[in-house]
């Protein structure tokens, strides 16, 4: 569909991603605690924001990258498997500490939480470099228009990932007790994603 390839992959992986405990899931629930559903809400938005902007970053930059040789088509696929097996070995190595629970914020206006969800996402290199690796796979090597594929396959990610963080929004209470009492359950999903991305990164490594 639009150009790409193994898209019921490609949805799962992504479910699986955004809802493995990270950065934005505590920054969520931290906000919709400490300043209600509507901060919460604010902060999806800023979030999904950020992601729009690593979309089209992507679409546009690597379309004209991977246009450019087959060279840089091989070096690009290469760093982007490389760096998904190492995203998917830091997951299964790292366990979840103790410590790690949802920051409390003080109130502030509607625009400065935005704002600050937007910079959350958009200045977090990790989340740029998985754009750039997890994506490419995912186009069809015969696609007439790759920056239509990259959009297409972005916004499948955007929209399912805002889903997620809204029941986040709507749940902080019970998700932050869940996130900070079962480490069990927080480790076994860090893990699964972990063992998906290192597949993914061999997988890409060795299409053509």
């Amino acid at each position: 569909m639009f150009g790409s390839q193994h898209l019921e992959l490609f949805i799962l992986s992504g479910l699986l991603l955004n809802i493995t405990p990270g950065q934005d899931t505590l920054y969520i629930i931290g906000r919709s605690l400490s300043q209600g559903r509507r901060a919460g809400l604010l902060s999806v938005l800023g979030i999904s924001s950020g992601s729009v902007i690593h979309t089209l970053a992507a679409a546009f930059g690597l379309s004209a990258i991977l246009a450019t040789s087959a060279q840089a088509f091989v070096a690009v696929k290469l760093v982007g498997a490389a760096y998904l097996v190492y995203l998917g070995a830091r997951l299964i190595v790292e366990r979840s500490k103790p410590s790690e629970v949802a920051p409390a914020f003080a109130p502030e206006a509607d625009w400065t939480v935005y704002r600050a969800g937007l910079l959350t996402n958009v200045l977090n290199p990790k989340v740029a470099l998985f754009f750039m690796a997890f994506l490419p796979q995912f186009v069809a090597p015969t696609t007439d228009s790759q920056v239509l594929t990259f959009l297409f396959l972005g916004t499948v990610f955007i929209f399912n990932g805002t889903l997620w963080c809204l029941l986040l929004v709507w749940g902080a209470s019970a998700a932050s007790q869940r996130l900070r009492g079962n480490t069990t359950l927080a480790l076994s999903m860090r893990r699964a994603a972990g063992v998906l991305f290192m597949g993914l990164g061999v997988r890409l490594a060795v299409t053509k």
